[in-house]
């Protein structure tokens, strides 16, 4: 998907490693896209404070509502989509010849490489119920300046998770490798994106990797995370309300809430009383500071001029998206600052 807001101009003062657990409950902001598709996504990343998490560099949730998604030709550069559908089917097309239906239980991944251009259409004329998370991997160096590829994944490792209380939670393995589970999807660097169901009345331990850093997102249910470190903060600054009274160290997690965890924890307890899906995202943190503006990942202002004239002369560089004519978004004029390297502020 394509954004239309452009907050790519980040500063900041200091550089920031994340060094240790951390419990930094952030909300998603809604973001209207406008436009004949009248659209609005709700975005959990970046955010000021937390731009990244491992390669993971953007999440958006577009539903649940009932609409005509229409978004024409745009280009990607540096980054590979990762479409997560949770209702609605969406037709993807993209310049390198992959036409295929986005539906529930399938993984969408498609690798920009130095540029691609896709499209997303709703299924049928009319508005229909559609719901999904579409992320963003930043791409390492070695891979980013490489080919556009896509990869459409049906069948995707699932584990059970057993229960201190109550029954099990199943979770399938998006992206990456998770509890002894790898998905057949390729990736470039070391990452996990789970989607884990809760059941009712049930808690659950997520095993985690000590070196890596995780966040857990909310999708639908009552979800509390025994992750406080000393005392738990939003983004705002202010603690918790909301953590149930019979588990004083409990954060909620709601939907459309992000809770950072960082890094050195080998496992977090995750419980619901009327049963819960979240999205557990995770990986070694990425090599590089990026860049990020509009459809496109890099590492300085100048590349990022560089990708927005190609995509506005037509270079050969993105390719044709068959099926649309000349129709195709055209990119956003630069900002009047200089685009910076996101990193954390915590």
């Amino acid at each position: 998907m394509t954004r239309l807001d452009t907050d790519g101009a980040v500063t900041t003062d200091v550089k920031t490693d994340c060094i240790g657990p951390q419990a930094l409950l952030l909300e998603a902001r809604e973001v209207p896209l406008g436009g004949v598709r009248a659209m609005s996504v709700r975005r959990a990343l970046p955010q000021r404070d937390l731009p990244m998490v491992g390669a993971w560099c953007f999440l958006d949730r577009f539903g649940p509502q009932v609409t005509t998604m229409r978004v024409e030709p745009h280009p990607h550069v540096g980054l590979q989509t990762v479409t997560w559908p949770f209702e609605g089917r969406v037709r993807h097309r993209d310049s390198i010849g992959s036409d295929v239906e986005v539906r529930r239980g399938a993984l969408n991944l498609m690798t920009s490489g130095a540029g691609i251009a896709h499209s997303e259409y709703s299924v049928g004329e009319d508005a229909v119920p559609l719901d999904a998370l579409q992320l963003w991997v930043a791409l390492p160096e070695d891979r980013r300046h490489g080919g556009p590829t896509f990869e459409q994944h049906a069948s995707l490792p699932e584990v059970r998770l057993d229960a201190e209380v109550g029954e099990p939670a199943d979770a399938v393995v998006v992206l990456g490798e998770f509890a002894g589970a790898t998905s057949p999807a390729t990736v470039y660097t070391p990452i996990a994106g789970v989607e884990v169901r809760v059941p009712a009345g049930s808690t659950v331990r997520l095993p985690l990797r000590e070196d890596w850093e995780y966040a857990i997102v909310g999708v639908d249910g009552d979800l509390a995370v025994a992750a406080s470190v000393d005392v738990p903060v939003d983004s705002d600054g202010a603690e918790p309300s909301d953590a149930p009274d019979d588990r004083p160290d409990a954060i909620e997690v709601g939907a459309d809430r992000l809770l950072y965890l960082g890094q050195g924890r080998d496992g977090v307890e995750v419980a619901s009383t009327a049963g819960a899906t979240l999205f557990v995202l995770g990986g070694e943190p990425f090599e590089d500071d990026i860049v990020m503006w509009w459809n496109f990942v890099g590492r300085s202002h100048d590349e990022i001029v560089a990708a927005r004239e190609d995509w506005e002369a037509r270079s050969p560089r993105f390719g044709t998206v068959d099926g649309h004519d000349d129709v195709r978004i055209p990119a956003p004029p630069m900002p009047a600052v200089r685009l910076t390297r996101r990193t954390r502020r915590f």
